[in-house]
Protein backbone atom coordinates (compact mmCIF):
# COMPACT_ATOMS: atom_id res chain seq x y z
CA UNK A 1 0.00 0.00 0.00
CA UNK A 2 1.31 3.48 -1.28
CA UNK A 3 1.75 5.94 1.51
CA UNK A 4 -1.61 7.32 2.79
CA UNK A 5 -2.29 11.28 1.87
CA UNK A 6 -6.47 11.13 2.75
CA UNK A 7 -8.35 9.45 4.64
CA UNK A 8 -12.51 10.58 3.60
CA UNK A 9 -16.06 9.35 4.34
CA UNK A 10 -18.48 9.87 1.43
CA UNK A 11 -22.04 9.02 0.44
CA UNK A 12 -21.49 6.20 -2.24
CA UNK A 13 -23.27 7.37 -5.44
CA UNK A 14 -23.93 5.62 -8.76
CA UNK A 15 -20.74 6.98 -10.14
CA UNK A 16 -19.40 4.78 -7.69
CA UNK A 17 -20.63 1.18 -9.05
CA UNK A 18 -17.88 -0.10 -11.05
CA UNK A 19 -15.15 0.44 -8.11
CA UNK A 20 -16.97 -0.67 -5.95
CA UNK A 21 -17.60 -3.80 -8.03
CA UNK A 22 -14.11 -4.69 -7.59
CA UNK A 23 -13.90 -3.93 -3.86
CA UNK A 24 -16.74 -6.24 -3.38
CA UNK A 25 -14.64 -9.18 -5.16
CA UNK A 26 -11.30 -8.64 -3.46
CA UNK A 27 -13.18 -8.81 -0.71
CA UNK A 28 -15.99 -11.36 -0.71
CA UNK A 29 -13.16 -14.17 -0.96
CA UNK A 30 -15.36 -17.08 0.36
CA UNK A 31 -18.66 -16.09 -1.47
CA UNK A 32 -16.92 -14.82 -4.94
CA UNK A 33 -20.24 -14.34 -6.31
CA UNK A 34 -22.60 -12.48 -4.14
CA UNK A 35 -22.41 -8.79 -4.56
CA UNK A 36 -24.09 -6.25 -5.40
CA UNK A 37 -25.77 -5.69 -8.74
CA UNK A 38 -25.51 -2.22 -10.11
CA UNK A 39 -29.25 -1.84 -10.22
CA UNK A 40 -29.39 -3.15 -6.65
CA UNK A 41 -27.31 -0.31 -5.64
CA UNK A 42 -28.90 2.58 -7.21
CA UNK A 43 -31.96 1.11 -5.69
CA UNK A 44 -30.67 1.33 -2.64
CA UNK A 45 -29.45 4.82 -3.09
CA UNK A 46 -32.75 6.38 -4.43
CA UNK A 47 -34.21 4.69 -0.76
CA UNK A 48 -31.78 5.62 1.72
CA UNK A 49 -29.27 7.82 0.61
CA UNK A 50 -27.16 8.95 4.17
CA UNK A 51 -27.51 5.36 4.83
CA UNK A 52 -24.90 4.21 1.54
CA UNK A 53 -21.04 5.55 2.71
CA UNK A 54 -18.03 4.61 1.32
CA UNK A 55 -14.32 4.98 2.96
CA UNK A 56 -11.78 6.26 0.56
CA UNK A 57 -7.89 5.76 0.82
CA UNK A 58 -6.21 8.25 -1.45
CA UNK A 59 -9.51 8.26 -3.33
CA UNK A 60 -9.75 4.85 -3.63
CA UNK A 61 -12.42 3.13 -2.30
CA UNK A 62 -10.97 1.15 0.81
CA UNK A 63 -14.54 -0.20 2.46
CA UNK A 64 -18.26 0.15 2.36
CA UNK A 65 -21.39 0.50 4.59
CA UNK A 66 -24.80 -0.04 3.32
CA UNK A 67 -28.13 0.25 5.87
CA UNK A 68 -31.60 0.29 5.83
CA UNK A 69 -34.00 1.64 8.28
CA UNK A 70 -36.85 -1.02 8.68
CA UNK A 71 -39.73 -1.59 11.76
CA UNK A 72 -37.66 -3.11 14.85
CA UNK A 73 -40.56 -5.37 15.82
CA UNK A 74 -40.97 -6.98 12.55
CA UNK A 75 -37.59 -8.39 12.40
CA UNK A 76 -37.07 -8.52 15.95
CA UNK A 77 -37.72 -12.49 15.73
CA UNK A 78 -35.80 -15.09 13.78
CA UNK A 79 -34.83 -13.72 10.10
CA UNK A 80 -33.28 -14.84 7.36
CA UNK A 81 -31.16 -12.25 5.47
CA UNK A 82 -33.20 -12.70 2.05
CA UNK A 83 -36.55 -11.46 4.11
CA UNK A 84 -34.82 -8.61 5.90
CA UNK A 85 -33.83 -7.17 2.66
CA UNK A 86 -37.11 -8.20 1.01
CA UNK A 87 -35.49 -11.03 -1.47
CA UNK A 88 -32.75 -8.35 -2.16
CA UNK A 89 -35.23 -5.89 -3.63
CA UNK A 90 -35.26 -3.81 -0.42
CA UNK A 91 -38.98 -3.58 -0.02
CA UNK A 92 -38.31 -3.88 3.82
CA UNK A 93 -37.22 0.01 4.04
CA UNK A 94 -39.68 1.83 6.17
CA UNK A 95 -38.32 5.86 6.28
CA UNK A 96 -41.04 5.62 9.67
CA UNK A 97 -38.91 2.67 10.90
CA UNK A 98 -36.89 2.99 14.15
CA UNK A 99 -33.98 0.51 13.74
CA UNK A 100 -31.05 0.94 11.52
CA UNK A 101 -30.11 -2.42 10.00
CA UNK A 102 -26.47 -2.70 8.80
CA UNK A 103 -27.22 -5.04 5.80
CA UNK A 104 -23.26 -5.33 4.47
CA UNK A 105 -20.01 -3.51 5.77
CA UNK A 106 -16.61 -4.70 4.37
CA UNK A 107 -12.96 -2.98 4.30
CA UNK A 108 -10.93 -4.29 1.10
CA UNK A 109 -8.18 -6.58 2.31
CA UNK A 110 -5.36 -4.37 1.45
CA UNK A 111 -6.65 -1.71 3.87
CA UNK A 112 -7.79 -3.65 6.55
CA UNK A 113 -5.37 -2.91 9.92
CA UNK A 114 -5.90 0.80 9.44
CA UNK A 115 -9.31 0.56 11.76
CA UNK A 116 -11.39 1.69 8.58
CA UNK A 117 -14.36 -1.09 10.10
CA UNK A 118 -14.64 1.52 13.06
CA UNK A 119 -15.00 4.50 11.40
CA UNK A 120 -18.12 2.72 9.13
CA UNK A 121 -19.42 1.83 12.79
CA UNK A 122 -18.94 5.49 13.64
CA UNK A 123 -21.09 6.54 11.67
CA UNK A 124 -23.45 4.35 11.82
CA UNK A 125 -23.92 5.13 14.92
CA UNK A 126 -24.08 8.66 14.43
CA UNK A 127 -26.52 8.42 11.41
CA UNK A 128 -28.89 6.23 14.08
CA UNK A 129 -28.83 9.63 16.74
CA UNK A 130 -29.13 12.03 14.02
CA UNK A 131 -32.23 10.45 12.55
CA UNK A 132 -33.37 9.42 16.08
CA UNK A 133 -33.80 5.72 15.93
CA UNK A 134 -33.85 3.52 18.90
CA UNK A 135 -30.94 1.85 17.76
CA UNK A 136 -28.75 -0.82 15.10
CA UNK A 137 -29.18 -4.32 14.31
CA UNK A 138 -27.66 -6.70 11.85
CA UNK A 139 -26.55 -10.76 11.67
CA UNK A 140 -22.99 -10.56 11.83
CA UNK A 141 -21.21 -13.54 10.75
CA UNK A 142 -19.34 -16.22 12.29
CA UNK A 143 -16.88 -16.92 9.76
CA UNK A 144 -14.13 -18.94 12.24
CA UNK A 145 -17.63 -21.50 13.90
CA UNK A 146 -17.26 -23.71 11.17
CA UNK A 147 -13.88 -24.86 12.22
CA UNK A 148 -15.55 -25.43 15.94
CA UNK A 149 -19.26 -26.93 14.85
CA UNK A 150 -18.07 -30.47 15.70
CA UNK A 151 -17.10 -30.12 19.35
CA UNK A 152 -19.92 -27.08 20.28
CA UNK A 153 -23.19 -25.68 18.95
CA UNK A 154 -23.62 -21.76 18.45
CA UNK A 155 -24.19 -20.21 21.59
CA UNK A 156 -21.32 -22.20 23.31
CA UNK A 157 -18.98 -20.80 20.16
CA UNK A 158 -20.51 -17.22 21.17
CA UNK A 159 -19.86 -17.17 24.90
CA UNK A 160 -16.34 -18.39 24.36
CA UNK A 161 -15.41 -15.26 21.77
CA UNK A 162 -17.50 -13.07 24.23
CA UNK A 163 -14.89 -14.11 26.84
CA UNK A 164 -11.94 -13.82 24.19
CA UNK A 165 -11.29 -17.86 24.78
CA UNK A 166 -11.99 -17.98 20.85
CA UNK A 167 -11.63 -15.20 18.39
CA UNK A 168 -13.94 -14.93 15.45
CA UNK A 169 -12.77 -11.61 13.17
CA UNK A 170 -15.85 -10.52 12.92
CA UNK A 171 -18.32 -11.06 16.09
CA UNK A 172 -14.51 -9.97 18.15
CA UNK A 173 -15.07 -6.66 15.92
CA UNK A 174 -17.98 -6.05 16.61
CA UNK A 175 -18.54 -6.88 20.08
CA UNK A 176 -14.99 -4.62 20.57
CA UNK A 177 -17.20 -1.86 18.81
CA UNK A 178 -20.15 -2.01 21.52
CA UNK A 179 -22.33 -4.23 19.35
CA UNK A 180 -23.90 -7.06 22.25
CA UNK A 181 -25.30 -10.28 21.02
CA UNK A 182 -29.15 -11.12 21.57
CA UNK A 183 -30.21 -13.84 19.80
CA UNK A 184 -28.74 -16.83 16.54
CA UNK A 185 -29.72 -16.84 13.46
CA UNK A 186 -30.30 -20.28 12.06
CA UNK A 187 -30.33 -20.19 8.08
CA UNK A 188 -29.80 -16.69 7.90
CA UNK A 189 -27.09 -16.48 4.56
CA UNK A 190 -27.69 -18.95 2.02
CA UNK A 191 -24.27 -20.17 1.14
CA UNK A 192 -22.04 -19.47 3.90
CA UNK A 193 -20.41 -22.52 4.76
CA UNK A 194 -17.39 -20.92 7.28
CA UNK A 195 -20.53 -19.82 9.71
CA UNK A 196 -22.37 -23.17 8.88
CA UNK A 197 -25.29 -20.30 7.97
CA UNK A 198 -25.47 -19.32 11.28
CA UNK A 199 -25.40 -15.68 12.05
CA UNK A 200 -25.79 -13.63 15.64
CA UNK A 201 -28.18 -10.67 15.91
CA UNK A 202 -26.27 -7.91 17.39
CA UNK A 203 -27.54 -4.58 18.17
CA UNK A 204 -26.38 -1.36 19.87
CA UNK A 205 -28.57 0.88 21.55
CA UNK A 206 -29.52 5.20 20.73
CA UNK A 207 -28.75 6.16 24.27
CA UNK A 208 -30.65 9.55 23.54
CA UNK A 209 -33.60 7.88 21.65
CA UNK A 210 -36.69 9.73 22.38
CA UNK A 211 -40.45 8.38 21.95
CA UNK A 212 -42.60 10.58 19.62
CA UNK A 213 -45.04 12.31 22.29
CA UNK A 214 -48.47 13.94 21.35
CA UNK A 215 -47.22 16.60 23.40
CA UNK A 216 -45.09 19.50 22.94
CA UNK A 217 -41.85 19.47 24.68
CA UNK A 218 -39.41 17.13 25.31
CA UNK A 219 -37.31 16.51 28.43
CA UNK A 220 -34.82 18.98 28.93
CA UNK A 221 -31.15 17.83 28.42
CA UNK A 222 -29.22 20.42 30.14
CA UNK A 223 -30.82 21.23 33.43
CA UNK A 224 -30.11 23.99 35.96
CA UNK A 225 -29.97 23.57 39.21
CA UNK A 226 -30.43 26.65 42.33
CA UNK A 227 -29.04 25.56 45.73
CA UNK A 228 -30.42 27.55 49.12
CA UNK A 229 -27.89 27.79 51.25
CA UNK A 230 -30.43 29.11 53.63
CA UNK A 231 -28.82 31.45 56.92
CA UNK A 232 -30.45 30.89 60.16
CA UNK A 233 -31.98 33.71 62.14
CA UNK A 234 -34.50 34.72 63.88
CA UNK A 235 -37.75 35.71 62.10
CA UNK A 236 -41.29 37.23 63.51
CA UNK A 237 -43.36 34.40 61.97
CA UNK A 238 -44.45 32.10 59.28
CA UNK A 239 -44.46 35.06 56.84
CA UNK A 240 -41.51 36.31 57.37
CA UNK A 241 -39.98 33.29 56.73
CA UNK A 242 -41.60 32.56 53.35
CA UNK A 243 -40.73 35.67 52.36
CA UNK A 244 -36.95 34.85 52.90
CA UNK A 245 -38.22 32.26 51.42
CA UNK A 246 -39.89 33.57 47.91
CA UNK A 247 -36.73 36.11 47.87
CA UNK A 248 -34.39 32.88 47.13
CA UNK A 249 -37.09 31.28 44.76
CA UNK A 250 -36.99 34.43 43.03
CA UNK A 251 -33.40 34.83 42.24
CA UNK A 252 -33.03 31.41 40.99
CA UNK A 253 -36.04 31.67 38.89
CA UNK A 254 -34.24 34.78 37.68
CA UNK A 255 -31.24 32.63 36.69
CA UNK A 256 -34.22 30.41 34.56
CA UNK A 257 -32.77 27.63 36.73
CA UNK A 258 -34.92 24.40 36.68
CA UNK A 259 -34.90 23.36 39.97
CA UNK A 260 -34.41 25.22 43.59
CA UNK A 261 -33.37 23.35 46.55
CA UNK A 262 -33.78 24.30 50.28
CA UNK A 263 -32.40 22.85 53.12
CA UNK A 264 -33.90 20.34 55.55
CA UNK A 265 -35.72 21.80 58.49
CA UNK A 266 -35.79 25.83 57.17
CA UNK A 267 -37.98 26.45 58.75
CA UNK A 268 -36.65 25.61 62.11
CA UNK A 269 -36.47 29.26 63.71
CA UNK A 270 -40.05 29.48 63.90
CA UNK A 271 -39.42 27.00 67.43
CA UNK A 272 -37.73 29.95 68.76
CA UNK A 273 -41.60 31.11 70.51
CA UNK A 274 -42.35 27.73 72.01
CA UNK A 275 -38.60 27.66 73.80
CA UNK A 276 -40.31 27.29 77.11
CA UNK A 277 -41.73 24.11 75.72
CA UNK A 278 -39.74 20.89 75.73
CA UNK A 279 -38.19 20.16 72.32
CA UNK A 280 -40.94 17.54 71.70
CA UNK A 281 -43.67 19.95 72.00
CA UNK A 282 -41.86 22.70 70.28
CA UNK A 283 -41.45 20.67 67.12
CA UNK A 284 -44.87 19.22 66.92
CA UNK A 285 -46.15 22.89 66.90
CA UNK A 286 -43.67 23.64 64.12
CA UNK A 287 -45.32 20.88 62.40
CA UNK A 288 -48.83 23.00 62.42
CA UNK A 289 -46.93 25.08 59.97
CA UNK A 290 -46.47 22.64 57.23
CA UNK A 291 -49.58 22.75 55.30
CA UNK A 292 -49.70 26.47 55.10
CA UNK A 293 -45.92 26.69 54.05
CA UNK A 294 -46.66 23.76 51.47
CA UNK A 295 -49.16 25.68 49.80
CA UNK A 296 -47.16 28.87 49.37
CA UNK A 297 -44.42 26.87 48.20
CA UNK A 298 -47.14 25.30 45.39
CA UNK A 299 -48.15 28.56 44.65
CA UNK A 300 -44.13 29.97 43.93
CA UNK A 301 -43.52 27.07 41.61
CA UNK A 302 -45.93 27.75 39.20
CA UNK A 303 -45.65 31.92 39.07
CA UNK A 304 -42.01 31.48 38.91
CA UNK A 305 -41.74 28.11 36.15
CA UNK A 306 -39.43 25.97 38.71
CA UNK A 307 -39.34 22.88 40.22
CA UNK A 308 -38.92 23.15 44.02
CA UNK A 309 -37.60 20.78 46.58
CA UNK A 310 -38.67 22.28 50.08
CA UNK A 311 -36.00 20.23 51.95
CA UNK A 312 -37.69 19.29 55.25
CA UNK A 313 -40.50 20.19 57.74
CA UNK A 314 -42.06 17.99 60.88
CA UNK A 315 -45.67 16.81 60.03
CA UNK A 316 -47.96 14.55 62.35
CA UNK A 317 -49.62 12.28 61.13
CA UNK A 318 -52.63 9.88 63.09
CA UNK A 319 -50.21 11.61 65.86
CA UNK A 320 -46.89 9.81 64.49
CA UNK A 321 -44.56 12.70 64.22
CA UNK A 322 -42.37 12.61 60.57
CA UNK A 323 -39.58 14.69 58.56
CA UNK A 324 -41.08 15.17 55.10
CA UNK A 325 -40.45 17.13 52.34
CA UNK A 326 -42.50 17.98 49.12
CA UNK A 327 -41.99 18.18 45.28
CA UNK A 328 -43.70 21.19 43.82
CA UNK A 329 -43.80 21.14 40.45
CA UNK A 330 -43.97 24.14 37.86
CA UNK A 331 -46.62 22.37 36.15
CA UNK A 332 -49.00 22.77 39.70
CA UNK A 333 -48.53 18.85 41.30
CA UNK A 334 -47.04 18.08 43.98
CA UNK A 335 -45.76 14.96 45.47
CA UNK A 336 -44.05 13.94 48.96
CA UNK A 337 -41.20 11.96 50.37
CA UNK A 338 -40.06 11.20 53.96
CA UNK A 339 -37.70 11.10 55.72
CA UNK A 340 -36.81 6.89 56.05
CA UNK A 341 -33.97 6.73 58.85
CA UNK A 342 -33.88 9.05 61.91
CA UNK A 343 -31.45 9.58 63.79
CA UNK A 344 -30.82 8.90 67.37
CA UNK A 345 -31.42 12.58 68.07
CA UNK A 346 -34.13 12.79 66.38
CA UNK A 347 -35.74 9.90 67.89
CA UNK A 348 -34.55 10.60 71.53
CA UNK A 349 -35.18 14.11 71.80
CA UNK A 350 -38.37 14.62 69.30
CA UNK A 351 -39.64 11.42 69.20
CA UNK A 352 -39.72 11.20 65.46
CA UNK A 353 -40.48 8.15 63.67
CA UNK A 354 -38.96 7.10 60.25
CA UNK A 355 -41.23 6.96 56.98
CA UNK A 356 -41.22 4.01 54.24
CA UNK A 357 -41.76 6.16 50.81
CA UNK A 358 -39.24 5.44 48.48
CA UNK A 359 -39.10 6.12 44.61
CA UNK A 360 -38.00 8.44 42.43
CA UNK A 361 -40.60 11.48 40.57
CA UNK A 362 -41.24 11.94 37.02
CA UNK A 363 -40.07 15.86 36.28
CA UNK A 364 -39.59 17.96 32.63
CA UNK A 365 -36.26 17.24 33.66
CA UNK A 366 -35.69 13.54 34.05
CA UNK A 367 -36.19 11.47 37.01
CA UNK A 368 -35.29 12.77 40.19
CA UNK A 369 -34.70 11.46 43.74
CA UNK A 370 -34.87 12.96 46.99
CA UNK A 371 -33.10 11.59 50.69
CA UNK A 372 -33.01 13.44 53.84
CA UNK A 373 -29.52 13.40 55.20
CA UNK A 374 -28.76 10.51 56.85
CA UNK A 375 -30.56 8.64 54.31
CA UNK A 376 -27.81 9.47 51.96
CA UNK A 377 -25.27 7.63 54.27
CA UNK A 378 -27.47 4.12 53.36
CA UNK A 379 -26.14 3.11 49.73
CA UNK A 380 -29.02 0.91 49.24
CA UNK A 381 -31.94 3.44 49.09
CA UNK A 382 -29.69 5.44 46.59
CA UNK A 383 -28.91 2.24 44.48
CA UNK A 384 -32.67 1.34 44.29
CA UNK A 385 -33.60 4.66 43.18
CA UNK A 386 -31.19 4.32 40.25
CA UNK A 387 -32.57 1.37 39.50
CA UNK A 388 -35.48 3.22 38.85
CA UNK A 389 -33.74 5.41 36.45
CA UNK A 390 -32.50 8.57 38.57
CA UNK A 391 -30.14 10.89 36.94
CA UNK A 392 -29.84 13.64 39.96
CA UNK A 393 -30.66 12.99 43.45
CA UNK A 394 -31.46 16.05 45.87
CA UNK A 395 -29.60 15.70 49.36
CA UNK A 396 -31.30 18.61 51.39
CA UNK A 397 -29.35 17.94 55.21
CA UNK A 398 -29.06 19.93 58.56
CA UNK A 399 -25.83 19.72 60.27
CA UNK A 400 -24.42 20.69 62.99
CA UNK A 401 -20.66 20.06 63.27
CA UNK A 402 -17.85 19.44 60.97
CA UNK A 403 -17.98 15.80 61.57
CA UNK A 404 -21.84 15.33 60.62
CA UNK A 405 -21.50 17.39 57.63
CA UNK A 406 -18.41 15.44 56.35
CA UNK A 407 -20.51 12.17 56.84
CA UNK A 408 -23.02 13.97 54.52
CA UNK A 409 -21.14 15.19 52.05
CA UNK A 410 -18.92 12.03 51.64
CA UNK A 411 -21.85 9.43 50.95
CA UNK A 412 -23.06 12.16 48.73
CA UNK A 413 -20.19 12.31 46.39
CA UNK A 414 -19.90 8.36 46.72
CA UNK A 415 -23.82 7.98 45.61
CA UNK A 416 -22.88 9.78 42.86
CA UNK A 417 -19.83 7.44 41.66
CA UNK A 418 -22.02 4.97 42.69
CA UNK A 419 -25.13 5.27 40.48
CA UNK A 420 -23.39 7.56 38.06
CA UNK A 421 -25.79 10.47 38.69
CA UNK A 422 -25.46 14.00 39.84
CA UNK A 423 -26.23 14.67 43.57
CA UNK A 424 -27.09 18.08 44.81
CA UNK A 425 -26.89 18.65 48.60
CA UNK A 426 -28.32 21.75 50.26
CA UNK A 427 -27.49 22.90 54.32
CA UNK A 428 -28.45 25.49 56.71
CA UNK A 429 -25.82 28.08 58.39
CA UNK A 430 -25.71 30.22 61.39
CA UNK A 431 -27.29 29.41 64.72
CA UNK A 432 -30.25 29.83 66.54
CA UNK A 433 -29.20 30.47 70.06
CA UNK A 434 -32.92 30.81 71.06
CA UNK A 435 -33.79 27.35 69.75
CA UNK A 436 -33.43 24.35 72.12
CA UNK A 437 -31.27 21.15 70.39
CA UNK A 438 -30.75 23.57 66.90
CA UNK A 439 -28.29 25.64 68.41
CA UNK A 440 -25.36 25.94 65.54
CA UNK A 441 -25.26 24.95 61.76
CA UNK A 442 -22.35 23.76 59.32
CA UNK A 443 -22.58 23.69 56.08
CA UNK A 444 -21.34 23.73 52.57
CA UNK A 445 -23.49 23.14 49.33
CA UNK A 446 -21.96 20.84 46.41
CA UNK A 447 -23.01 19.68 43.11
CA UNK A 448 -21.49 15.96 43.03
CA UNK A 449 -20.75 14.35 39.46
CA UNK A 450 -19.61 10.76 38.69
CA UNK A 451 -15.74 11.12 38.69
CA UNK A 452 -14.44 10.37 34.38
CA UNK A 453 -13.21 12.05 31.64
CA UNK A 454 -16.54 14.02 31.50
CA UNK A 455 -16.65 15.00 34.10
CA UNK A 456 -14.79 17.12 36.42
CA UNK A 457 -11.22 14.97 37.96
CA UNK A 458 -12.40 15.35 41.62
CA UNK A 459 -16.42 14.69 40.62
CA UNK A 460 -17.49 18.25 41.82
CA UNK A 461 -19.07 20.45 39.65
CA UNK A 462 -19.51 23.53 41.85
CA UNK A 463 -19.17 24.29 45.59
CA UNK A 464 -20.82 27.25 47.66
CA UNK A 465 -18.62 28.98 49.91
CA UNK A 466 -18.89 27.46 53.33
CA UNK A 467 -21.29 28.88 56.30
CA UNK A 468 -22.11 31.72 54.19
CA UNK A 469 -25.60 32.54 53.06
CA UNK A 470 -25.84 32.24 49.33
CA UNK A 471 -27.25 30.37 46.20
CA UNK A 472 -25.71 27.71 43.95
CA UNK A 473 -26.11 28.00 40.28
CA UNK A 474 -25.09 25.32 38.50
CA UNK A 475 -25.49 23.40 34.90
CA UNK A 476 -25.72 20.22 34.34
CA UNK A 477 -25.82 17.91 31.53
CA UNK A 478 -27.85 14.68 31.26
CA UNK A 479 -26.69 13.20 28.20
CA UNK A 480 -23.08 12.97 29.74
CA UNK A 481 -24.83 10.47 31.96
CA UNK A 482 -25.84 8.59 28.95
CA UNK A 483 -22.65 8.41 27.60
CA UNK A 484 -21.02 7.26 31.06
CA UNK A 485 -23.73 4.65 31.84
CA UNK A 486 -22.54 2.73 28.58
CA UNK A 487 -19.28 3.95 27.69
CA UNK A 488 -17.73 5.21 30.64
CA UNK A 489 -14.30 3.85 32.43
CA UNK A 490 -15.93 1.90 34.38
CA UNK A 491 -19.25 1.25 34.73
CA UNK A 492 -20.89 0.91 38.05
CA UNK A 493 -24.29 -0.10 37.48
CA UNK A 494 -23.98 -2.48 33.94
CA UNK A 495 -21.00 -3.92 36.00
CA UNK A 496 -22.76 -5.09 38.92
CA UNK A 497 -22.14 -8.80 39.83
CA UNK A 498 -26.34 -9.53 40.16
CA UNK A 499 -25.30 -13.22 39.82
CA UNK A 500 -24.33 -13.46 43.23
CA UNK A 501 -26.14 -10.08 44.60
CA UNK A 502 -29.47 -8.74 44.60
CA UNK A 503 -31.13 -5.84 46.13
CA UNK A 504 -35.34 -5.08 45.91
CA UNK A 505 -37.76 -3.20 47.88
CA UNK A 506 -39.71 -4.73 50.62
CA UNK A 507 -43.28 -4.92 50.49
CA UNK A 508 -44.38 -1.95 52.59
CA UNK A 509 -48.07 -2.17 52.34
Amino acid sequence: MDKIENVTLAYLTNDDYQELKKAMLESYITMPNQYWREYQIKDLIEKFPEGQVVIKVNDQIAGCALSLIVDGERFNKNHTYKEITGNYTFNTYNPHGNILYGIDIFIVPEFRGLRLGRRLYDYRKELCETLNLKGIAFGGRIPNYHKYAAEMSPKEYIDKVRHKEIHDPVLSFQISNDFYPTRILKGYLEGDRASNEYAVLLKWDNIYYEEATETPGTLKKVVRLGLVQWQMRSYKDVEDVMQQAEFFVDAVSGYRCDFALFPEFFNAPLMAKDNHLTEAEAIRNLAKFTPQILDRFAQMSVSYNINIITGSMPLVREDVLYNVGYLCRRDGSVEYYEKLHITPDEAKVWGMKGGRKLHTFDTDCGKIGVLICYDVEFPELSRLLADEGMDILFVPFLTDTQNGYSRVRNCSQARAIENECYVAIAGSVGNLPKVHNMDIQYAQSIVFTPCDFAFPANGIKAEATPNTEMILVVDIDIDLLRELNRFGSVRNLYDRRKDIFELKKANTK
